[in-house]
Order: structure tokens, then C-alpha cells, then sequence
């Protein structure tokens, strides 16, 4: 079996790090070290209007895959949409010259603005990927079943981006999530998680707590992983190159 494709999200190698160098480096890592593409995040831009064009530059001249991941929810806390933030998000993923958005729904209470949504993705020629969140609203099971359900039911096809660890900060089964909604994934973020005393944190598949190898075998085989988890070390190439290459291989084991 073939390897779908593998990304780097950006903020792996660190946030701080990677606000101060510029996200274009790191980008060019991730291609050196055999990604098939990364995922531009927003929260960590300095300058949209001068970054994104210079790594839709990178990605065509590579061939590399991108995602543009906004850290704004679609709807406000009333329940409303919020056309600016999607407006932000579409603006941006445009100068990327990605094919894909990801967003979290964030304060969703019903499909009366689905049409609309439907419409801008369609005038934009995107598609939206909903991601589990971290929140109560946007990252819990039911609110995400309620959703797609409402989607489905207006013919609306949004597939989500499985977080694979974003499950625990809300207290939930990232296995049972993962069997009732592998059907409508599209794309997957690979994350470990450990529990300090406090709270849960982000860590290397093979440092993770959580039964990532079963998650990851009942999700779909063939759509896009993306790294999401730290990845440190002197020779960072070389860590990315080896995590890369441990989800290629996982992939091929299925």
C-alpha cells in the first residue's frame, strides 16, 4: 500500500521559533526533509500580505502540497457566522494558493447560515476542512455530529480534519471519535498527548499515552496525515526525515 501524502504543520517546530524566523524557513525544511507539503498557520503570520505569496512561491516550485489553517472559529459565541473571520480565512488561503482551509466551527448553533457558507466556499473554489478543536463547543463529539449531520442535511460536504489528540483536553475517546466519524475524514493531524498534573500537552507519536496506532488504523487510509506535534533536536531535518518516514511506514503496514 502506498503512503497518502504526509505535511508538516508549521507550528511543530515551535511557535515561538517559528513566529520570529518566518514560517517560509520552515517550510523549506519540511520539503528537505521529504514532507509532501505543510500547512501555513495563521496565528503565527507577521506579514500575510508579504509570507503567503512567498510560500504558494516555494510550495509550485517544489510541488508541495499546502493547507492554510485559521486560528478563528467560523461562528461567533451568539451563534452567528462570522462572515469577517471567514473572509480573513478565504483572503489568506487565496495568497497561499491552497486548494484546502482549515477551520474549527467554533460557537455553531444551527444551519440557518449553512447557505451561505456553501455559497462563498463554492465562489472561492475551497474546501473547508472542519477540525476538532480543544474546546466544549467545537471539540466534543456530539457538537461535531451535530454539525455534520446539519451539513449532510443541507447538502453541504465539508470533510473534517480528525485532530487525533485535541479529543483529550475535553475528557473524550479519540478511538470512539474516530469510529463514528472516519466516513467524512479528510485529513488527519498526528498527535501524542501526555498528561502533566495540570493539563494535557502535544508529544511525539512514540512518547504519546494515547492508543494513537489503533486511531490512526481506523481512519481512512488514503487522505492526507499532518505532523503535529514538537519537533526538536540539533539536527532538525533529520528528527522531521524520521518522523516522516514513521508515518510512511505505518501507512504501508495497514
Amino acid at each position: 500500500m502506498s503512503s497518502p501524502p504526509i505535511l508538516i504543520s508549521l507550528s511543530a517546530f515551535g511557535a515561538d521559533e517559528v513566529h520570529r524566523l518566518g514560517q517560509r524557513r520552515f517550510a523549506e525544511l519540511a520539503a528537505e526533509a521529504g514532507a509532501d507539503g505543510f500547512e501555513v498557520r495563521g496565528e503565527l503570520l507577521n506579514d500575510p500580505a508579504a509570507e503567503l505569496p512567498a510560500l504558494a512561491s516555494l510550495a509550485e516550485a517544489r510541488g508541495l502540497l499546502r493547507v492554510f489553517s485559521s486560528p478563528e472559529g467560523l461562528w461567533r459565541m451568539d451563534g452567528t457566522l462570522d462572515l469577517p473571520a471567514l473572509e480573513r480565512a478565504l483572503e489568506h488561503t487565496a495568497l497561499l494558493g491552497a486548494p484546502k482551509l482549515k477551520m474549527a466551527i467554533g460557537g455553531y448553533a444551527g444551519p440557518q447560515e449553512l447557505p451561505l457558507l456553501a455559497r462563498r466556499l463554492a465562489e472561492m473554489r475551497v474546501e473547508l476542512l472542519i477540525e476538532n478543536d480543544q474546546t466544549e463547543c467545537a471539540g466534543t463529539l456530539p457538537a461535531l455530529q451535530r454539525f455534520f449531520a446539519d451539513t449532510q442535511a443541507a447538502g453541504l460536504r465539508l470533510p473534517m480534519t480528525f485532530d487525533m489528540g485535541n479529543w483529550h483536553w475535553q475528557g473524550e475517546d479519540p478511538l470512539q471519535a474516530a469510529q463514528a466519524l472516519a466516513a467524512g475524514v479528510g485529513y488527519v493531524h498526528c498527535k501524542g498527548v501526555q498528561r502533566l498534573p495540570a493539563k494535557w500537552v502535544a508529544v511525539p507519536l512514540a512518547a504519546s499515552a494515547a492508543p494513537w496506532r489503533t486511531v490512526l488504523r481506523t481512519l481512512p487510509a488514503g487522505v492526507p496525515r499532518a505532523i503535529e506535534y514538537p519537533l526538536q533536536g540539533e539536527d532538525l531535518v533529520g528528527v522531521t526525515r524520521a518522523e516522516v518516514a514513521l508515518l510512511r511506514r505505518l501507512e504501508t503496514q495497514r
